[in-house]
């Protein structure tokens, strides 16, 4: 037993678990086909080479590499936790760059650098109810990001056909691959920076409602009900 744990703590095998799961997850993709609604929204962007906040729940990682344009350079806000350090080396896979912290531990260091990207115009990714939840709800940390930044938040999310949510808290979507999915982006949200207060968090609520919007559509078009907020 102390031999298994020692092995499942080892950075090797937390290497290869990491190259494991990107290789699923080109499999899932490559297989699957893809449905892009209102891709856009964040083409429109993309075209003119300016920055926005890519939104996406927790439980939604698993193909979000396949959402970006590969082309644009995005970093993504990771906890520094262990599972976070997983999620980063896998999505490390894919050429997406990653910022350490959450809006709790390590915050002032993350958020220095995500403006520090967003103003050089690189794009960033936050699941604003990661990295412990509660499922669903928005912190404060992706409008308080925005407004300082002024780039607007773009919620995305993925469905498919084939899948299987893990009864984890943010109930992760594992999609199979072989499958018909989707790709749904939502309506860009522009903070404004003098808000504040009850108005700052009509916004924070607006990205919530909103990315849950595009969730539950991306549910709603391959055939599954809803996932509940927690």
């Amino acid at each position: 037993m102390s031999l298994l744990k020692s092995i499942t703590k080892s950075d090797g095998f937390r290497k290869i678990l990491c190259w494991i799961g990107a290789q699923y997850i080109r499999f899932v993709y490559v297989t699957g086909r893809w449905q892009i609604v209102n891709g856009e929204a964040a083409q429109q962007y993309w075209d003119a080479d300016k920055p926005f906040i890519l939104a996406f729940w927790h439980g939604r990682i698993l193909l979000m590499p396949y959402c970006w344009n590969r082309k644009k350079a995005i970093h993504m806000l990771i906890s520094q936790h262990r599972d976070g350090q997983l999620i980063a080396r896998t999505v490390g896979h894919f050429g997406i760059q990653t910022i350490e912290g959450s809006t709790s531990k390590g915050g002032a260091t993350a958020l220095r650098s995500m403006l520090k990207s967003l103003k050089n115009g690189e794009c960033i990714g936050i699941t604003p109810d990661g990295p412990r939840g509660p499922r669903m709800r928005a912190s404060n940390g992706v409008v308080n990001v925005a407004k300082m930044a002024q780039v607007p938040v773009i919620p995305c999310a993925f469905g498919s056909v084939t899948r299987k949510h893990v009864r984890s808290w943010d109930r992760f979507c594992v999609a199979f691959p072989f499958s018909k999915g989707v790709f749904v982006w939502g309506n860009p949200i522009h903070v404004p920076k003098e808000a504040k207060g009850a108005e700052l968090e009509a916004y924070r609520l607006k990205v919530e409602e909103e990315l849950t919007r595009v969730t539950d559509e991306s549910d709603r078009l391959t055939g599954h009900s809803p996932v509940e907020a927690a």
